[in-house]
């Protein structure tokens, strides 16, 4: 569900982009610049090939002790020196990649000072220590002697915090450095944050080694520095982004769109909706799914997340949206604490709906946080109202946690209903389900919803990619299509193509665009997008596959994915799909070449201010996106410019 808060657990501040980087370029060191990195403003600090830029701390070259070879630099042990950057950077974001030898020790330095003592007596240390396994020890990630992670809070024992993978493996790691606020990560996950000459930062350094140093941590700008401690380590794709004095980086845009945002039933009053309840509180309208029924009425659906669907006439001029179906005593209310992410997230009509009457939603339980999946059917006397007493639920998911809820169902153009489930919620996927194919979590399930079988009000399709009798002998979920994914927000058919997108809200780092596939795995938790994550080592048994497109927490904290637009009004919208960052409030149309298998172009629609909750579509292909609103004023559509 993409709400943010600064404290929310749906994402972070720590920022990164890796755009289409295909895993195999990761893994063997190819790493270099993609389209979207130099469009936002990366540079290559460290290429593969030569060390220009760099040099021995106050010494103008570079001893024998560092060398590179395919692609890596190589800091050989004793004697080779700290290396130093030639330019000095203020605010910066640091990504790079290391691998320590078994036992080593080494450091990432910034807002170095040549003096005449070692760069460590001006420049903070970020520790590489191969610390696995050791107690007592300050490890891989943390700000030497001030600060370090704090355990998660499902942890136990309640730990520290350790994302390291083990020496003789690759381990990424990003730094933000800016007067705001400062932050690492380390292999995906947050480690902490902190402002250079805070209260906070000028008390442990008091406390610390580095008191006596009056020149310590009080640079505005300085060097960037790898420590040679006397031991063999190594780094690649060392990556820098030089922030502007507010923080701003360039948009990975190639272009804008001349259009702009118009309400599309400007005058629709919404059947017992008030903006203000019963005990006097303001409440905004806030519609999560705008879809049709495709049973030749031309008419919409809107679904809040209070629980409520409305149907309406698609015609601008329309006046009144109907009441179709009240389920707010049973969902979850989102506008309680903690609740967010729940309430009614999805609506679905059966691809038979003229004939069937049949209608799916997926929403949280009031009572007890479980996610529900159950089938309605209409009033068999008024095409405009639902009958609420003819529910007949086909799944009941527990959730450990009340954020990830997923919440997406479409029918895809094999008459097959699919969900999207969230991990489970909180950090870091405490359960392990991104890759746990005996959950249900973590996926998107694939159902037959016009059979009954095995003892359940529904069927798992024959051509499932988990549902062979191997795979149900070891406990793998036949009903899973694809998996590995964190908190799917929203999913959405190509009506011309038949391709599955989706949008995946990501943690610490990116948010991305995936293309669906059968028994595809998108690599949460082990990756976030195609760099690692975390250190466990529980991956599934088909190898990850690499979202088509990613941004990241810079250029906004939590994606809205959309849908393919296929109506002739908006030419230059047409065959490019549609998609949002509700923190940010930017608007974006990427355009993919299917037979490429790439992205070609992304435009900016609209630049910030307009957080979208999610995107519908009509029977004509037209798009459109929805915001919270305290007049009901919900429903937007695109425009030319004027």
């Amino acid at each position: 569900m993409p709400i943010y808060r600064p404290t929310s657990l749906t994402s972070c501040a720590c920022l990164f982009v890796m755009t289409c980087l295909p895993l195999s370029a990761a893994e063997d060191g190819g790493g270099g610049l993609t389209d979207s990195q130099r469009l936002s403003g990366w540079e290559m600090l460290f290429d593969g090939e030569t060390l220009e830029g760099w040099r021995n701390y106050r010494r103008p070259d570079v001893s024998d002790g560092w060398s590179i070879r395919d692609g890596v630099l190589t800091c050989s042990g004793r004697g080779a020196g700290d290396l130093i950057t030639n330019e000095k950077y203020g605010a910066f974001e640091l990504l790079l990649e290391y691998r320590l030898s078994e036992g080593a020790n080494s450091g990432v330095l910034f807002h170095v000072a040549e003096t005449d003592g070692p760069g460590w007596h001006t420049g903070p240390e970020i520790q590489l220590f191969d610390g696995r396994g050791k107690s007592g020890v300050e490890k891989s990630g943390w700000l030497y002697q001030l600060y370090q992670p704090s355990a998660p809070r499902w942890a136990d024992p309640a730990v520290p915090l350790d994302a390291e993978r083990p020496a003789g493996e690759w381990n990424q790691m990003y730094v933000r450095v800016s007067p705001q606020q400062s932050e690492v990560c380390l292999n995906g996950m947050l480690y902490y944050r902190f402002v250079k000459g805070s209260e906070d930062w000028n008390e442990r350094v008091a406390a610390s080694k580095f008191a006596k140093l009056d020149a310590f941590g009080k640079a505005e700008e300085g060097h960037i520095g790898l420590q040679e401690h006397g031991s063999e380590v190594s780094f690649r794709n060392i990556k820098i982004r030089q922030l502007e004095e507010n923080g701003e980086v360039p948009q990975p845009i190639d272009g804008t769109l001349a259009l702009q945002p118009e309400l599309a039933f400007p005058n629709l009053t919404w059947e017992d909706w008030e903006p203000i309840d019963d005990a006097g509180r303001i409440r905004a309208l806030r519609i999560l799914e705008l879809t049709s029924s495709r049973d030749g009425t031309n008419r919409l659906f809107a679904v809040t997340q209070s629980g409520r669907i409305y149907v309406f006439e698609n015609r601008p001029d329309v006046t009144q949206a109907k009441l179709f179906l009240d389920l707010t005593d049973q969902v979850a209310q989102w506008s309680q604490s903690g609740r967010n992410e729940q309430g009614l997230l999805g609506l679905a009509f059966h691809p038979n709906y003229a004939d069937s009457g049949a209608f799916f939603v997926y929403y949280t339980d009031a009572e007890d946080d479980r996610t529900v999946v159950s089938r309605f059917r209409v009033s068999s006397d008024d095409p405009d109202r639902a009958d609420p007493d003819s529910e007949t639920i086909l799944l009941e998911i527990a959730q450990p946690y009340r954020n990830h809820n997923g919440g997406s169902i479409e029918f895809g153009p094999d008459g097959y209903l699919y969900i999207g489930l969230g991990d489970g919620g909180d950090r870091n996927d405490p359960l392990a389900a991104g890759q746990d194919l005996t959950q249900l979590l973590g996926s998107i399930l694939r159902i037959d919803v016009d059979r009954e079988e095995g003892g359940r009000p529904y069927a798992i399709p024959a051509d499932n990619p988990f549902a062979t009798p191997e795979d149900a002998a070891m406990g793998r979920r036949g009903e899973i299509y694809a998996y590995g994914l964190r908190n799917v927000w929203r999913l959405a058919f190509d009506r011309a193509t038949g391709t599955l997108w989706a949008g995946d809200v990501g943690q610490e780092l990116i948010e991305e665009i995936n293309l669906i596939r059968r028994g595809g795995n998108y690599g949460w938790s082990v990756r976030e997008g195609v760099v690692a994550f975390g250190n466990r080592d529980d991956a599934g048994p088909t190898e990850p596959i690499d979202p088509i497109w990613e941004y990241d927490h810079q250029i906004g904290k939590s994606i809205t994915g959309g849908r393919v637009y296929r109506s002739d009004r908006v030419s230059e919208l047409t065959g490019k799909y549609l998609y949002a960052d509700y923190v940010s409030g930017r608007v974006w149309a990427l355009e993919y070449d299917e037979e490429a298998g790439r992205v070609i172009r992304n435009d900016e629609i609209i630049d910030g201010g307009t957080p979208v909750l999610a995107f519908g579509e009509d029977d004509h292909g037209e798009v459109y996106y929805m915001t919270a609103n305290m007049k009901g004023e919900c429903i937007y559509r695109l425009v030319p410019a004027k």
